[in-house]
């Protein structure tokens, strides 16, 4: 037994490292001072610089590591198979190897929750600006829907359209304004200030992007937000408000859907103010829909028809996606936000509305 642990000390200490580091963030989890410091002053700054270090390479280098992850485990795999096929001692090898995959699987767990999982434990958006949701109105929530969906169909036609009248402004215009679209933010909330944002970046892969569910991704390991360039661009630009939101180390979806909403609204770009609307009245629409069926299909139907055009096609776009594998990448995203605290998973989406109506209930009101 005493040369078992010989032989495989450095594992065994490895393991144990993993261990203790997973231990820590869940027995400090519960003090938010503590992830609240630890975010930042350590892991948001560290991202924030490896952000900018990796902006000087033109391609998603996320989506260069998923790449690389997933050979890697094959090309692992396969070596072990080989491995432990060839050697004397059969049982130790297939120790050896398990053990490295499980250590090095521990490593990333303990890194990421290093890197992102303390900003689900530390002060979020609603805590440094005060804003939180609170319970709303059937009314109120009508008003508000009514409010985005007049703003959008206003927006709807100042923005380039194809032939058939669908949103058609070139992504790469909307990535070259992501650098300052959050410095409209800055004079009420100070805290999202973080400096110029860098460039985001976007899949090459990104139909395997639709297929899973995604249109975005922020990725600790680098610094990087990065985009899906597949999907009907209507909400394109608002998508890229909220990877950046997460840049600024807020990890739950519903304050970046509120913050891509509010900072592309503001913007001094069409694009941007037309894709802020159309998403926040896509959310309380979805609300409204559950909630009053007659009042949604009344304001549905004061929609312009570019606004519809819009929708329709984002519509049929996810509808060839729907199956197995979306499914499963849905349900595994969600278990990672449980996981965390989002105690409302996938849905926690969908709470960005208690927000919106908060926040522009008096606009809606002077607005009737």
């Amino acid at each position: 037994m005493r040369g078992f642990m010989r032989c495989f000390k450095a594992l065994h200490i490895w393991l144990l490292v993993n261990a203790a580091a997973l231990v820590l963030f869940v027995v400090f989890r519960g003090h938010r001072a503590v992830m609240s410091a630890v975010s930042s002053r350590f892991s948001m700054p560290l991202e924030r610089a490896l952000g900018r270090v990796w902006s000087f390479v033109p391609v998603s280098v996320a989506e260069l590591c998923y790449i690389l992850a997933g050979l890697g485990l094959i090309v692992y795999l396969i070596m072990s198979i080989v491995r432990v096929c060839r050697a004397e001692y059969r049982a130790e090898e297939l120790y050896r190897r398990f053990m490295i995959l499980v250590n090095a699987v521990l490593s990333l767990c303990a890194a990421f929750c290093l890197l992102w999982g303390v900003n689900y434990y530390a002060d979020d958006f609603c805590d440094m600006s005060g804003l939180y949701p609170q319970d709303i109105s059937r009314e109120e929530l009508a008003a508000v829907t009514r409010y985005f969906a007049e703003q959008t169909s206003l927006c709807a036609g100042n923005v380039e359209r194809s032939a058939n009248g669908v949103y058609a402004v070139s992504r790469r215009s909307s990535l070259a304004l992501a650098p300052s679209l959050y410095s409209a933010l800055y004079d009420e909330f100070p805290f999202l200030n973080v400096g110029a944002d860098p460039v985001p970046k976007t899949f090459f892969f990104s139909r395997v992007v639709s297929a899973m569910g995604f249109t975005g991704l922020y990725f600790p390991f680098t610094g990087e937000s990065n985009l899906n360039d597949d999907f009907p661009a209507a909400t394109f630009p608002a998508t890229i408000a909220h990877e950046l939101a997460h840049r600024r180390g807020i990890a739950s979806e519903q304050q970046c859907n509120f913050l891509a909403v509010l900072a592309s609204v503001r913007s001094d770009d069409a694009a941007y103010r037309y894709s802020g609307w159309l998403l926040g009245y896509i959310h309380l629409s979805n609300a409204l829909y559950a909630a009053d069926r007659d009042a949604w299909r009344e304001i549905r139907l004061s929609l312009s028809p570019l606004v519809e055009a819009d929708l329709l096609a984002a519509n049929d776009y996810w509808a060839q996606y729907e199956g197995p594998v979306s499914e499963a990448s849905e349900k595994a995203y969600d278990s990672m936000l449980r996981s965390y605290g989002e105690e409302l998973g996938m849905q926690s989406y969908g709470a960005v509305v208690d927000l919106l109506v908060l926040y522009y209930r008096e606009a809606a009101a002077y607005a009737q």
